[in-house]
């Protein structure tokens, strides 16, 4: 007999800073686009370009938990995965990422585990009771002219749930994408029933007022879109590429219709989501230890 999801635990979302986040779901701990650069240092985005860190990160790299399971790298840019991480990070560590990542990263960053997904792959990362299983799912950084030049990026859903059971919560990360029209259709499509969307947004400009990341209104569209029960943004106001604020996206989102769906994390809290019931979001000085 199958095991159902009644008294699965919460999947706990720690917002570390920009697109860095710690999942943990029972017996299972993922971390995503590990970006520990202080403030004032420069993440390297390719081309000679950089951006200027305006933030601390919540925690530093030296305080990751031991149980670490493995990373899901969306795409390969130096706010992302930056030299601190390429430093300090465990390199036994499954890395779970585009096949651009993955190739320099094994070739060229010594992390030999780093895993190659196409879009719509899955890969799924085991614990002794519980479970995430984690789908590639397509993403666009730019328009067809400027994308040959930037580094392929993906999605993710993860699927929490009992090892070797049926799914009881389903986390969207959206990466570094525009919603150009026929990306958002295949996900809305395909994935279905979201619990919660974690959306990168920022509006980041590059030199000619190019956009390559959703600006609030983008995002705000983005989300109605898929509609999500909870949508929960990151990646704002951390370098000073990023050009669009929360206050844009949180306007948006309340202009469609969707302002009783928001989970507003502030860096350092935490949002905890049990099935069926609304998210608690807990800001830093009221987190409780995991």
């Amino acid at each position: 007999m199958m095991p159902t999801t009644q008294g699965t635990p919460p999947v706990t979302v720690e917002f570390i800073g920009n697109a860095t986040m710690l999942i943990r779901y029972g017996d299972v701990t993922l971390l995503t686009d590990p970006n520990f650069l202080h403030r004032g240092e420069r993440a390297y985005l390719g081309y000679g370009l950089n951006s200027k860190r305006l933030h601390e990160p919540a925690l530093g790299i030296d305080d990751l938990p031991a149980d670490l399971d493995a990373v899901v790298l969306s795409h390969l840019h130096g706010d992302h995965w930056d030299r601190v991480t390429r430093r300090g990070l465990d390199r036994s560590l499954p890395v779970l990422t585009t096949p651009h990542a993955a190739r320099r990263l094994r070739h060229l960053h010594r992390f030999p585990r780093a895993v190659a997904m196409e879009t719509w792959q899955s890969q799924t990362v085991p614990g002794r009771e519980y479970q995430v299983q984690v789908t590639a799912l397509p993403g666009r950084h730019a328009g067809p002219v400027v994308q040959r030049l930037m580094p392929p990026v993906m999605g993710s859903l993860l699927e929490f749930g009992p090892l070797g059971g049926p799914v009881a919560l389903r986390l969207y990360i959206s990466g570094d994408t525009l919603p150009f029209p026929p990306l958002v259709a295949a996900i809305a499509r395909r994935c279905p029933d979201m619990d919660l969307a974690v959306l990168h947004l920022g509006g980041t400009r590059l030199p000619g007022g190019l956009v390559v990341t959703m600006d609030g209104a983008q995002g705000a569209a983005f989300a109605e879109r898929l509609d999500p029960r909870w949508v929960m943004p990151v990646h704002y106001e951390e370098y000073r590429a990023m050009k669009s604020p929360l206050a844009d996206f949180v306007d948006a989102a309340r202009a469609r219709g969707l302002g009783d769906r928001l989970a507003l994390c502030e860096r350092g809290g935490r949002v905890t989501l049990h099935p069926g019931e609304a998210p608690l979001v807990e800001p830093p000085a009221a987190r409780q230890p995991v």
